[in-house]
């Protein structure tokens, strides 16, 4: 059995600790009036380059507001949001924001680890068995996660913050595109399906791993062949609740772009994810002494899918840019021209450390086997696809006046604080090993 060590213990809670006082202080310093807004932009080094027209967040830039005439010219009939009135929601988000972007990524890790844990039970994979309950502690986090996103989205709902613009009933009425989506973008619809997604990820966590631990002290395999036909079945109900709640939660901040593909886009960033943390997890469980059977051979397959997935996560980001980029039409093309714009650094860091350094070090076999080599790709991966969810909310939600501060890094301290631990509060409650499980002596001889 695994025991929290006091180490730890405190490691978390000194990040929670830390974390809380980083978002309080956002909260504190972000403005609450129009006229705070201004003094802030005043003050502000590059407050010049925020003097360009921009209408609600998340939609066209300066070079895209010629196309929107037509739609801005209904607006005018006073309800068009001045620019002053605009930067100050800007400026207001941006807590929200931060905290929203790091809510979810934490929360993205153990979706991802609970799908890739879900197909190898389904698969009944023979190399895998051994690495079972670390998947089951890192989905430990899954309810707790989601119930915090729920509430900033519930938040949201309440006009706390300005994140889902479509949420704003003046908006609505004003705006045609939004209103011919208000059948699936209304607030008890959205919040119904939040709760449902959320709903039917955790009954499957709770019976697998119900079923996974009930099969340590079986005689037979009945609760293997439970857990393979719930897997089986989950992953149906996953591979359409996935796409949707990525609509829902991060697509819908821009209401008025959307793309086919961005359901296997976030899917593709939320398992590669997953796999890293599952690789760390386990070098580092090994080093204080757990997991004795697992060996180079598990963290080899554990590296080929991360570079694997990074690839995968390459060829969607390149599919889905070069689509719209070459169509060029100005309602999805404004999605990248606002990135490319305003968030250059993040933009083409994250295409580096997400693919080009991902691929350059775990394309070598041997290194696949090096844990300091594994370690590394895997923070590179982690902070790469941290920073791809910060270019898929922040833009359309804070637009030009976003930056990396207090905020954003005490909200990634304060969930990694609690994401860890939760994770390993939740590895003791069970057998590190699966022993009753029938594959694990095929686990145990695994050769890659």
């Amino acid at each position: 059995m695994f025991v929290l060590t006091k180490k730890i213990k405190i490691f978390s809670l000194t990040l929670i600790i830390l974390g809380l006082l980083g978002i309080a202080f956002g909260f504190y310093s972000a403005p609450s009036t129009i006229e705070e807004a201004k003094e802030i932009i005043a003050n502000s080094h590059h407050g010049d380059d925020h003097a360009s027209n921009h209408d609600y967040p998340g939609e066209a830039n300066s070079s895209m507001i010629e196309s929107n005439k037509e739609h801005n010219s209904e607006h005018s009939e006073g309800h068009e949001m001045s620019h002053d009135e605009h930067v100050f929601h800007q400026l207001a988000n941006r807590p929200w924001a931060a905290v929203y972007v790091a809510a979810f990524f934490f929360f993205m890790i153990s979706l991802g680890t609970l799908a890739f844990y879900a197909i190898q039970r389904a698969a009944q994979a023979g190399w895998s068995p051994l690495l079972f309950r670390v998947m089951e502690g890192i989905t430990g986090y899954l309810l707790p996660g989601g119930i915090i996103v729920l509430v900033i989205l519930l938040l949201s709902a309440l006009h706390f913050n300005h994140l889902f613009i479509w949420m704003d009933p003046e908006v609505v009425e004003h705006d045609k595109i939004i209103k011919a989506k208000s059948g699936y973008l209304n607030v008890p619809f959205f919040l119904a399906r939040g709760v449902f997604y959320l709903a039917g990820w955790s009954l499957y966590r709770y019976f697998s791993r119900k079923f996974s631990i009930a099969q340590d002290n079986s005689n037979d395999i009945s609760n293997h062949v439970k857990n393979f036909k719930l897997s089986a079945g989950f992953l149906a109900f996953f591979i359409v609740t996935e796409s949707m709640m990525s609509w829902d939660w991060i697509m819908s901040i821009d209401p008025h772009w959307f793309s086919t593909l961005f359901g296997w886009y976030v899917f593709a960033s939320m398992v590669v994810s997953a796999i890293t943390v599952i690789a760390i997890m386990i070098i580092f469980l090994k080093s204080l002494g757990y997991l004795e059977k697992v060996n180079h051979n598990h963290l080899h397959d554990l590296a080929k899918f991360m570079f694997g997935f990074s690839v995968f996560w390459a060829y969607l980001w390149f599919s889905q840019f070069m689509l719209i980029w070459y169509a060029n039409i100005p309602e999805e093309v404004t999605y990248f021209i606002t990135r490319l714009e305003d968030y250059q650094i993040p933009f083409f860091g994250m295409l580096v450390m997400n693919f080009i350094l991902p691929f350059l070090i775990l394309i070598n076999s041997d290194f696949k086997r090096l844990n300091w080599i594994i370690i590394t790709a895997g923070i590179i991966i982690l902070v790469g696809h941290y920073m791809d969810v910060f270019n898929m909310i922040m833009p359309s939600a804070v637009g030009d006046q976003w930056s990396f501060g207090v905020p954003e890094l005490g909200s990634v301290m304060f969930f990694a604080g609690l994401f860890i631990y939760i994770v390993f509060d939740s590895l003791t409650k069970a057998p590190l090993e699966a022993t009753g499980d029938p594959l694990n002596k095929e686990s145990e001889k695994f050769v890659y």
